[in-house]
């Protein structure tokens, strides 16, 4: 099959599909919100320009070096979409796990998910919208999909925004009723993510299985290059091997989960995107465990614990 026939293709859902993808946003949103606190911002105090470096290349830089790959490379309007809301969505609790078994900054990771959470509200539907109508194919393709962009924007970060506010503000009045949910609300959005990755995958899978090669190479490359991003940046923006680890991970891995379920509930279930969100939700995890064990086999027979300090002030 050509892959460009993925274009054509849409997930129709139900009135009740249609609810239910989009509780699972506000759910996912209000899990990782409840996780919020303002000490997860004490970075920004102590490094500002490590961590205002670390938000710029989250929330442009990345969608910059995905937009120049895509003009490299002109794959299929929908592939394209795919690669440009993924790169536009936040990292999440999984960028959290492979910083501390890569033995990196947690606290500069935390940090950074937390922002870029936080930003995800206003930025995530904006970036989306600026990105795809920078690029021809992608911009006539919403058009054939009448998305509305006020509509979309208001739609999107309402659904972002409202979990977020009621999440964090239950952290700050109800910590210990906070601790308490996000157990429960914690274990269903990983469920809800997982399980939309794989119902996307079952649902593209005989569609896939022709174009896979070709497709599962541009999800490498746009994963492997966003992980060389956040490689480049943490050289850039810090000296001590921890944190440079922390932003490796901020940028190369991204919550494909929102990604997937923003396509389904936002932009029609276009076909070739989000077949694009559920490919990259197997790989980075692939990809990010690999890397994760390659650090840690750097660090093995190392005894110099000044290598993997994480405060910036030494």
């Amino acid at each position: 099959m050509d892959i460009g026939t993925l274009d054509s293709l849409r997930i129709v859902l139900d009135p009740v599909g249609q609810a239910g993808v989009a509780l699972a946003l506000v759910m996912v949103m209000f899990s990782v919100a409840l996780g919020l606190h303002v000490k997860d911002f004490a970075f920004l105090w102590k490094r500002p320009l490590l961590f205002a470096g670390g938000v710029l290349s989250q929330v442009v830089i990345l969608p910059l070096v995905t937009f120049l790959l895509i003009l490299v490379l002109q794959p299929a309007a929908s592939i394209a979409l795919g690669m440009i809301v993924v790169a536009c969505c936040p990292g999440g609790a999984v960028s959290n796990l492979l910083t501390y078994l890569s033995r990196g900054n947690v606290a500069a990771s935390v940090a950074l998910t937390a922002t870029s959470s936080l930003l995800a509200a206003i930025l995530t539907p904006t970036s989306i919208l600026f990105w795809s109508h920078a690029y021809g194919p992608t911009a006539t393709l919403l058009e054939t999909l009448d998305v509305n962009p006020l509509i979309f924007v208001a739609q999107t970060t309402f659904l972002l925004a409202v979990p977020l506010v009621i999440g964090m503000t239950v952290a700050a009045k109800a910590p210990a009723v906070a601790r308490r949910i996000k157990q429960h609300t914690t274990v269903l959005g990983v469920s809800v993510l997982v399980g939309v990755i794989i119902y996307g995958i079952a649902y593209f899978f005989p569609i896939l299985l022709p174009a896979l090669s070709l497709l599962g190479g541009i999800v490498v490359l746009h994963n492997a290059i966003a992980f060389l991003t956040g490689a480049l940046a943490g050289r850039i923006l810090s000296r001590i091997p921890a944190t440079r680890r922390a932003l490796t991970f901020e940028i190369g891995i991204q919550n494909s989960g929102l990604a997937l379920i923003i396509l389904l509930s936002q932009l029609k279930g276009l076909g070739g995107a989000a077949a694009v969100a559920a490919v990259w939700g197997v790989w980075h995890l692939i990809a990010g465990g690999l890397l994760a064990a390659f650090f840690r086999r750097i660090d093995a027979g190392r005894r110099l614990p000044a290598n993997l300090r994480t405060d910036e002030s030494s």
